[in-house]
């Protein structure tokens, strides 16, 4: 039975952010006494944060740090997070309670004439504010003007209509939750694309001192996303990488073994590091250490050293 207590979600107020606190609401009450839920609107630093790319400025959890502080100073109790932009460390008192079934983790391109990448043509402007994106997009199409793009998810394909750029790159999942589907032109494949780690999983962060909650969140946590987002996330943070690195990640689970595969490339595309491992299912973690450090055996440092001081882009 519910104790009586409101559960609090802390959320961005973007589309997409509001559309996944409001799933983590909806899993909650559908259990049996579940208590009510109301949302909580959290400013972060990367909303307000728009005249610089995030990948040029220091630091991390531009999307996930005020939310989560607010979680520890108790004035919300659970907060809700695209996981691909949630530290590998967490803040000390946070538990990461659980991840919600992952969507598709690849990457959709959105052109404003609806042709794919390699039909693009030559010169074409293409817009995204994510480091791994510019990075396979140079490698795939060097010849491709890329542009810095910032905003929700329905302003970047207002830009986009209004010519700012021939194409975009988002998360497939982001359209598809926002009933925004019909946009893609096309499916960017994670052999030749990698995703963003933990792309396409919602995180559930409480308080690790707050059994109550922990309890409710402990019914939405899926297996096989767990699994997969585990070993991303030890990949990268053995390899002390971070949204600012081009690195793409993808795990998956097929008969209890996990496959994990991964690639660093430069920002000019020109040099890439790649490699796969597996693993039984119960050693997600070690998984992702081992592939890491394979590709730090190969010069991954190095590589990833160079580019975090990026070159500069352009705003259209």
């Amino acid at each position: 039975m519910s104790s009586g207590r409101t559960l609090r979600i802390g959320t961005r107020a973007s589309a997409l952010a509001l559309w996944q606190a409001r799933e983590v609401a909806q899993r909650i009450a559908a259990q049996p006494g579940a208590p009510p839920v109301e949302l909580v609107h959290i400013h972060t630093s990367g909303d307000v944060q728009r005249e610089v790319p995030l990948w040029q400025t220091r630091g991390r959890a531009f999307f996930t740090r005020e939310i989560d502080q607010a979680l520890l100073a108790q004035t919300v109790d659970i907060a809700v997070h695209s996981l691909k932009d949630l530290p590998t460390q967490l803040e000390a008192g946070v538990a990461l309670a659980a991840l919600l079934p992952r969507a598709d983790p690849r990457d959709a391109l959105v052109s404003r004439g609806g042709a794919a990448l390699a039909a693009l043509p030559a010169g074409a402007r293409i817009g995204t504010s994510s480091l791994r994106r510019r990075a396979f997009l140079a490698r795939l199409r060097p010849d491709a003007v890329l542009l810095e793009l910032r905003g929700n998810v329905p302003t970047r394909i207002e830009r986009l209509q209004h010519g700012d750029y021939d194409a975009i790159v988002l998360a497939a999942a982001g359209l598809a939750r926002l009933g925004l589907a019909q946009h893609v032109s096309e499916y960017l494949s994670a052999e030749s694309f990698p995703p963003a780690v933990s792309q396409g999983v919602i995180g559930v962060c409480t308080r690790s001192s707050d059994e109550e909650t922990l309890r409710w969140l402990a019914a939405l946590d899926d297996r096989t996303a767990r699994l997969a987002a585990s070993a991303e996330r030890s990949l990268l943070e053995h390899l002390q990488g971070g949204c600012q690195v081009p690195l793409g990640a993808l795990a998956t689970l097929q008969d209890d073994t996990l496959t994990l595969s991964a690639c660093v490339c430069s920002l000019d595309g020109t040099r890439h590091l790649a490699a796969q491992a597996h693993a039984p299912a119960g050693e997600a973690v070690r998984l992702g250490k081992r592939l890491a450090e394979q590709l730090l055996a190969r010069g991954a440092a190095a590589l990833m050293a160079q580019e975090r001081a990026a070159h500069a882009v352009e705003e259209p």
